[in-house]
């Protein structure tokens, strides 16, 4: 297994523009996974209210979908808004200020992502096999997202300042 890199020995020699467009460009790259994600669910939640067995389901069922369908188009447009901002304030030399709030947009959009995956997934469980199901499938996938998506990121964070890096 590779050893991590100790970034604080590789200090960029960049000018604060610079920086902010390195930057920018990140939190491009991060959107695109993101959106790409959110429409791969998104198009398979409206693909099942056109499915047969989709008038088989009960009103809470069916309200449950629809709450997903708004989590998936609030997701959509919270990770776009970065974007929608840049188009607005194009050079005005205000990259500095679209980075940050691509950086807020994108956590944002990340938790309701994540709500939207465990519901997606809690959904299915619940169509297919129940209750039952539906919450311990929800619950194992809420248990590997804050592990993987929070705790083990700030366990990182806080060994390398730790580290006094």
């Amino acid at each position: 297994m590779p050893t991590p890199v100790d970034d604080t020995s590789l200090q960029r020699d960049e000018t604060p523009a610079e920086r902010y467009d390195r930057n920018w460009i990140e939190v491009l790259q991060e959107l695109r996974v993101l959106q790409t994600g959110t429409q791969i669910l998104t198009g398979f939640l409206l693909a099942l209210a056109f499915q047969p067995a989709f008038a088989d389901l009960t009103d809470g069922q069916r309200v449950f979908y629809l709450v997903l369908i708004v989590l998936s188009g609030i997701s959509a447009v919270i990770a776009l808004a970065p974007v929608a901002l840049h188009r607005i304030v194009f050079r005005e030399g205000m990259k500095g200020a679209i980075v940050g709030y691509g950086h807020v947009a994108l956590i944002v959009a990340l938790v309701i992502v994540s709500a939207l995956l465990i519901g997606v997934v809690g959904f299915v469980f619940d169509v297919v096999l129940g209750d039952a199901a539906s919450w311990i499938a929800s619950s194992l996938l809420a248990l590997a997202v804050v592990v993987l998506w929070v705790v083990i990121p700030l366990v990182m964070r806080a060994r390398r300042k730790g580290n006094g890096s």
